[in-house]
């Protein structure tokens, strides 16, 4: 069992920068597959980064988010990050972090993931 514990939420002007945090305890962080997603009111839960476990943290990131956004990890505190710059109006949603056991492949969908936190709210004013 893996706990998400998600932090850095917050109200922004466009073109701002926030860090999200997703604090993990449990099992083995090390051997996951981290990422984020986020969910807009109304929409569907969308990909936004993940990372691996191996070789020193491969990325695979949205178009929407690609050279705005940085995911990135930390094994020794159990924790994965998301800076976000440039932060634009339709970034607003709320942010989750999951995490995902099985295979060696960043997924896309949530349902490749088992483990979710609670969620941060981010929103982007103009």
């Amino acid at each position: 069992q893996v706990s998400l514990v998600e932090s850095g939420g917050g109200a922004v002007q466009a073109g701002d920068s926030l860090r999200l945090s997703c604090a993990a305890s449990g099992r083995t962080f090390g051997n996951y597959v981290m990422a984020w997603f986020r969910q807009a009111p109304g929409k569907e839960r969308q990909f936004v980064a993940a990372i691996s476990w191996w070789s020193g943290g491969i990325t695979n990131y949205a178009d929407s988010v690609k050279g705005r956004f940085t995911i990135s990890r930390n094994n020794a505190k159990n924790t994965v990050y998301l800076q976000m710059n440039s932060l634009q109006p339709e970034d607003t949603a709320v942010y989750y972090c999951a995490a995902s056991s099985s295979g060696l492949r960043l997924g896309h969908a949530p349902n490749e993931y088992e483990y979710w936190g609670q969620g941060t709210q981010v929103t982007v004013s103009s």
